[in-house]
């Protein structure tokens, strides 16, 4: 299940291992098309990989700490360490292919 994470929760939550945190909001239609792939890969890869999404309306320091411009944004960081940086749609095949470079 992919979790929700708040400016509060940020840190905490991405800190330790593979984790992939998906900045969306709500008026964003394609952050609405990313749910389902991201479910899909959390699915099929277990405890490999943390997926976490986090709201740029509700939280809204995080991503300007991060300077996250446009969404949506995906993530992936590696024991703390923000090792890829990806902007707007991406397929599940594109996703898999980058996450496999950090397994």
């Amino acid at each position: 299940m992919i979790k929700e994470i708040t400016d509060a929760t940020y840190e905490q939550e991405t800190s330790e291992g593979l984790v992939l945190i998906d900045f969306w909001a709500a008026w964003c239609s394609p952050s609405g098309s990313i749910p389902p792939i991201l479910e899909e890969i959390q699915e099929e890869r277990g405890e490999k990989l943390k997926i976490v999404r986090i709201d740029i309306d509700e939280n809204p320091e995080t991503p300007r700490n991060l300077k996250v411009k446009s969404i949506p944004t995906l993530l992936i960081k590696k024991d703390g360490e923000i090792v890829k940086k990806r902007l707007g749609y991406n397929s599940k095949e594109e996703l898999d292919e980058i996450i496999n470079k950090y397994v």
